[in-house]
């Protein structure tokens, strides 16, 4: 027997709570019955209107900041894709009907995300819970004090959002912090013989969620042949660009000794294992030989770099992949692999912020990128990173690192 289907547009209008929906551009696109109810507006004056047209902030007020405090909200959802609560907020909304009167409510509001297929918010839910009555029955219990309990509890929403304020500041100094460390470490490299090289990195979305990622080009030794490579530690901030650091030095180096990418990743791993923070880091080491014209690589727990051919179809370097760096009881040597590459051909090494998105598997990740690639395949290097970076990251940020390098071979 089969189930009747859930008539979901029918249980939005039946919440009990508060609850409207709106665009990125903050227009609602819906509104529940018990939303219009406590506002009182109709459907009409509400959905496909500017939220702030549907409720300014009174202009008789000047202390009035609901609007202000709802907008920055919303913008950090929209931003980041996280859910945001905020404090209680004293919202006077006017009355219908009768310009130039407002009344005076008590709003609780959270604003949370609906994301699309490719990770950017796409609606925005916004609940709100209304306590004005609450407020307003103890007042009239508590008598005489009605007016200061009111005034002390918008105070203290007041204060709670000067301090939510003042954090979100010291993280933006924070962040910049991090910046300059993240810019200390990967400094723009230097060209390598007459070979184009375009190398992006973008820091997360959201205060210090940076330094995590490196890249690395190196000039080796016997021939016309460099060393590329990229990594991810894990988690964000000020340990793991300390933990980064160590470890883009040590393949750095390792790559100037070593027999092959493979040999690099097996110094780095036992390396890795004595560096607190290290453990399940990413790395992939690529090593171009144009003399031979071919590609060496091996990968640890990374996604594979990308080789564009000059037709506009991609390969991925996937045959010799291996878990990341200390993620095994023991030390094994690592795998390692050959493609042959042509000039005119285009390597494109990156770390998991450029393709990773929620609720989608790598394996669409990868096809997006190709599809990427395929599109702007006669692109430079410094062209093709740019329009990589417009077309694979979400609109407000990725919520992870992203470091890119793009080789013309």
């Amino acid at each position: 027997m089969n189930e009747p289907e859930t008539d979901y547009a029918e249980v939005f209008r039946a919440l009990p709570g508060m609850v409207a929906l709106l665009t990125p551009e903050l227009v609602y696109a819906d509104a529940n019955e018990e939303f219009l109810r406590m506002s009182g507006r109709t459907r009409e004056q509400v959905v496909g209107r500017y939220l702030f047209d549907v409720f300014p902030d009174n202009p008789g007020d000047p202390a009035a900041s609901g609007a202000r405090n709802l907008a920055a909200s919303l913008h950090r959802v929209l931003e980041t894709g996280e859910r945001d609560a905020m404090a209680l907020q004293r919202y006077d909304v006017q009355m219908p009907g009768r310009p130039g009167e407002w009344d005076e409510r008590y709003w609780s509001p959270v604003n949370a995300p609906v994301l699309g297929p490719d990770g950017r918010v796409v609606l925005l839910v916004h609940r709100v819970e209304e306590v004005t009555e609450l407020i307003r029955a103890r007042g009239e219990r508590t008598g005489g004090r009605a007016q200061v309990l009111e005034a002390e509890l918008y105070t203290r929403a007041r204060e709670l959002q000067e301090v939510n304020e003042r954090l979100r500041e010291a993280h933006a100094r924070e962040r910049e912090v991090a910046l300059a460390l993240q810019e200390a470490m990967l400094p723009a490299p230097a060209p390598i013989g007459e070979h184009p090289t375009a190398v992006r990195y973008r820091p997360a979305a959201g205060a210090l969620n940076v330094c995590g990622d490196w890249y690395d080009l190196v000039a080796l030794s016997g021939g016309d042949r460099i060393g590329v490579a990229v990594g991810d530690v894990v988690g964000h901030g000020l340990a793991a660009a300390g933990v980064m650091g160590q470890l883009r030095s040590a393949l750095s180096a390792a790559s100037r000794v070593v027999a092959g990418p493979a040999q690099a990743l097996d110094v780095l791993d036992l390396y890795a294992r004595s560096v607190d923070g290290a453990e399940n880091t990413t790395a992939v080491e690529t090593w171009i030989d144009w003399d031979r014209g071919v590609i060496a690589y091996s990968c640890a727990g990374h996604p594979p770099p990308a080789l564009l051919r000059t037709d506009g179809t991609v390969e991925f370097l996937d045959a010799a992949t291996d878990p990341p760096l200390g993620a095994r009881l023991a030390h094994t040597p690592r795998p390692q692999a050959e493609i042959a590459c042509a000039v005119g051909d285009t390597l494109v090494l990156y770390t998991d912020g450029l393709i990773e998105r929620r609720h989608e598997d790598i394996d669409a990740s990868l096809r997006r990128l190709a599809g990427a690639l395929e599109r702007h395949h006669d692109a430079g290097p410094d062209a093709l990173a740019d329009r990589l970076l417009l077309d694979m990251l979400p609109v407000g940020g990725a919520t992870d690192d992203t470091a890119l390098i793009v080789v013309r071979l």
